[in-house]
C-alpha cells in the first residue's frame, strides 16, 4: 500500500510485486550466501554491514522518489545476508546442551520485537481502513521508525563484536578453516590390540 500511496501509476498487482521483491531476491541468493559465509566466516562483520548498508533503503522511501523496486531488491540483499550470518552463528557460541533453548530464545525476542513494531506501526499510520490513502507525512515517519531500528542494530551488532573479539573471536572465524582436524590414526595405536590377540594366541 505504500507504494501505491506514495508513487504514482503502480496498481495493486504490481505494487504487490515489487514489494515481494525483498523475498525473491532472499530466494535467488540465500544458498549462495549461505556457502559463501561457510568459507569466509566474518559473521559479525556481515551483521554490522548489513545493518550500515539497510540504512539507505529506508532513507530512500522516506525523501526520495527513487523507483521503489531499487529499494526492496536492496533489502533482500542485505537481508539475505543479515539472516545467513547470525542464525548459524548461535551454535557456534551455544553449548549444545543449551542449543534448542538459545534457539527458542531468540525467535521469542524477534518475534516480540515484529509483534512491537507491528503495534508501533499501525499507531504511525492512524488508520482503520485499508482502503484510504495515508497521507505522505505518515509513511515518513514510519521509515524513520525503520531508520531508528536499524541504527538500533548497527550498534547492537557493533557491541556484539566488542564482546566476541573479548572472548576469542569465534563469529568472525572462517569456519572451514578454523576447525581443527582430527589427528591421524598412528600405526602403533593399533599394535597393542595386535599384541594382544597374538598373545592370546601363543597362549591357546
Amino acid at each position: 500500500k505504500f507504494i501505491q500511496d506514495k508513487y504514482p501509476g503502480y496498481s495493486q498487482q504490481a505494487a504487490a510485486y515489487i514489494a515481494g521483491a525483498v523475498y525473491d531476491s532472499s530466494l535467488v541468493l540465500s544458498a549462495s550466501v549461505g556457502i559463501l559465509i561457510d568459507y569466509v566466516g566474518l559473521r559479525g562483520v556481515f551483521a554490522v554491514g548489513c545493518a550500515v548498508l539497510t540504512l539507505p533503503v529506508f532513507a530512500l522511501l522516506a525523501f526520495t522518489f527513487v523507483p521503489p523496486l531499487v529499494s526492496t531488491i536492496w533489502l533482500g540483499i542485505t537481508y539475505s545476508f543479515a539472516a545467513a550470518s547470525m542464525w548459524p552463528s548461535i551454535p557456534l557460541v551455544v553449548p549444545q546442551a543449551t542449543l534448542g533453548t538459545a534457539m527458542g530464545l531468540a525467535t521469542s525476542i524477534q518475534m516480540i520485537g515484529i509483534g512491537l513494531s507491528n503495534v508501533i506501526v499501525g499507531r504511525i499510520l492512524g488508520t482503520k481502513s485499508s482502503g484510504l490513502k495515508i497521507p505522505l507525512w505518515r509513511w515518513q515517519q514510519m521509515m524513520v521508525f525503520m531508520l531508528a531500528n536499524t541504527i538500533a542494530c548497527i550498534v547492537t551488532s557493533t557491541s556484539l563484536n566488542i564482546v566476541d573479539k573479548k572472548q576469542g573471536g569465534m563469529l568472525n572465524r572462517m569456519t572451514k578453516r578454523s576447525l581443527p582436524e582430527p589427528p591421524a590414526r598412528q600405526p602403533g595405536d593399533t599394535a597393542p590390540l595386535l599384541n594382544e590377540g597374538e598373545d592370546e594366541g601363543s597362549i591357546n
